[in-house]
C-alpha cells in the first residue's frame, strides 16, 4: 500500500479527559525515568476556548523573529498565534530583520517588529524591546526561546503578571554566550508560572530545566494536518514519473546537525532513489559527496519547493528519512508533515524529541546517529517490506491526527494559560 493508500481520513481527535494522553503518558514513564514534569497533553473532538479563560486576557508572546522570516520556531509561533487570537487579547513581539521598527496586524491581532542595533553570535540586540514589553502591559508573557534578547527585555522589563515559557531547545554550540547568559536565563524560569517543553525526552535530557521539572508541561508542536494529509494523485504520479517508483524523501535546511552526509553515505547500499528538500550552505559539499560515492544519479537536491510540490513530493514516497546528528534538533516538525501524509519514517536515537515524535517498530524505525550502513539497514527494510510500511504509516499517520495538530496543541496551550491565570501552576 502507497502512502497515500494508506491515509485514513481522520478527523478531529477522539477527546479523553484533561490530563495526560494515556499513550504518551506510557511513552514519558519509559523514556524519562523518575522525571517529574507534568503532561498537559488532552484530545478535543474540536477546538474550543476554554471557557475558565476571560477572553479579555492580554497575552503577549515574544519571539527572535516571525514570518516571512523563516525558521522553526517562527513557524510554531505564527500557527500557535494564529489558533489562539480567537480565545485571547493577542499580541506579538519580536525583532525586525531589516532595523527598522514597525507594526502589522495577522489574523487580527498586532505584530510588532523592534529594531535590531546589533547582532551578538547571531543574537539580535534590540533595546526598545524593553519598553515595548512594559507598554503591552500584558496579564501572560509568553517567551519562546533560546532567545537571550527576550530573556533579557522581560527581566528588565519590570512585569509583574505571569509567565510561560516555551523551552524549544538549550543553546547548544554558543557555548560562550550560553555560559554567559545562564543565570539571565535561570533568574527568568525562576519567576516562571509554568515552562513548556515539546517532548518529554527534552524535559528529562535538558541540565537547564533539571531544576524546573515540577513546572514544566508537556506541549507537542503541531501542524495543520490537513494541508499534508491529502494530495492530487497526478502530482504525485509526476513526481514518481521524473525520479522512479522507489523513492525515499528527507526535508530540511542543509547544515551540519541535520546528518545529510551520512544519508548519502547510505545510499550506495539503499535500493531507491533520494529527493532532498532543502537549501543551505553545505549544498556544495552534499553534491561533491554524491559525486564521489557515484550516487549523483541517485540523489536528488530539489532546493527550496512550494507547499504543493513538497506535498506531492511526501505523498509520492515511500519513506521519509530523518537523519540528525545532535541535539539542536529538538523535535522535528518535518517527521509530523511526513507522518500527516501517512508516511512511515526512519529517525535517530538523540536524547532530544526526535524518538518521541515516530516511534521505534511504531510508526517506524529508530537507528544510532552518524551510522550510514544503520541507516540503509532501515530504509531497505521498509522500502522492500510493502505490508510493514503500510502499517507503520498508518500507524503515523494517527499519531499526527491525534497528537500533533495544531488545534490540538493551542487546546492545550489555552488549558494551560487558564490553569495560570487561575493560580494552579508551579
Amino acid at each position: 500500500m502507497e502512502p497515500t493508500q494508506a491515509r485514513m481520513g481522520l478527523g478531529a481527535c477522539n477527546a479523553v479527559s484533561t490530563g495526560a494522553d494515556a499513550g504518551l503518558e506510557s511513552n514519558f514513564e519509559e523514556g524519562s525515568g523518575r522525571t517529574h514534569a507534568r503532561s498537559t497533553l488532552a484530545n478535543h473532538e474540536d477546538f474550543l476556548p476554554i471557557t475558565s479563560l476571560d477572553p479579555s486576557c492580554r497575552v503577549l508572546h515574544v519571539g527572535k523573529f516571525y514570518p516571512p522570516h523563516m525558521g522553526g520556531i517562527e513557524t510554531h509561533l505564527q500557527s500557535l498565534c494564529t489558533e489562539l487570537q480567537t480565545a485571547v487579547d493577542l499580541r506579538v513581539i519580536v525583532s525586525s530583520d531589516d532595523g527598522r521598527a514597525s507594526e502589522e496586524r495577522h489574523e487580527g491581532f498586532p505584530i510588532y517588529r523592534v529594531p535590531t542595533r546589533l547582532h551578538v553570535a547571531s543574537t539580535p540586540l534590540c533595546p526598545g524591546m524593553i519598553a515595548k514589553i512594559r507598554a503591552c502591559d500584558s496579564d501572560i508573557i509568553h517567551l519562546h526561546l533560546p532567545n537571550p534578547m527576550a530573556v533579557l527585555a522581560y527581566l528588565a522589563s519590570g512585569h509583574r503578571g505571569r509567565l510561560v515559557v516555551t523551552y524549544h531547545s538549550d543553546m547548544v554550540r554558543q557555548r560562550i554566550l550560553a555560559t554567559l547568559f545562564e543565570p539571565f536565563l535561570h533568574a527568568a524560569l525562576r519567576r516562571s508560572s509554568a515552562i513548556i517543553a515539546t517532548s518529554p525526552n527534552y524535559v528529562q535530557t535538558s541540565p537547564i530545566l533539571a531544576p524546573y521539572r515540577d513546572r514544566c508541561h508537556v506541549i507537542p508542536l503541531g501542524v495543520r494536518i490537513q494541508d499534508f494529509d491529502r494530495c492530487d494523485p497526478s502530482l504525485a504520479e509526476s513526481v514518481r514519473a521524473k525520479y522512479g517508483d522507489r523513492l525515499v524523501v528527507s526535508v530540511g535546511r542543509l547544515v551540519y546537525y541535520k546528518g545529510f552526509e551520512y544519508l548519502i553515505q547510505a545510499m550506495p547500499q539503499v535500493r531507491g532513489t533520494l529527493l532532498l528538500v532543502g537549501e543551505g550552505p553545505l549544498r556544495t559539499d552534499l553534491q561533491a559527496l554524491a559525486a564521489k560515492l557515484g550516487v549523483a544519479s541517485r540523489v536528488h537536491f530539489l532546493g527550496k519547493i512550494d507547499h504543493q510540490t513538497l506535498v506531492s513530493c511526501y505523498h509520492a514516497s515511500q519513506v521519509f528519512v530523518f537523519a540528525s546528528i545532535a541535539r539542536s534538533e529538538a523535535f522535528g516538525i518535518a517527521q509530523v508533515e511526513a507522518m500527516a501524509a501517512g508516511m512511515p519514517v526512519v529517525n535517530t536515537q538523540l536524547d532530544s524529541g526526535v524518538p518521541f515524535v515516530s516511534q521505534h517498530e511504531r510508526t517506524g524505525l529508530t537507528v544510532p546517529p552518524r551510522d550510514p550502513e544503520g541507516l540503509a539497514i532501515a530504509i531497505n527494510r521498509l522500502l522492500g517490506d510493502e505490508r510493514l510500511r503500510s502499517s507503520f504509516a498508518e500507524a503515523a499517520s494517527l499519531r499526527a491526527h491525534q497528537e500533533f495538530s495544531v488545534e490540538t496543541m493551542a487546546a492545550r496551550t489555552l488549558e494551560l494559560y487558564s490553569t495560570v491565570m487561575a493560580g494552579r501552576a508551579a
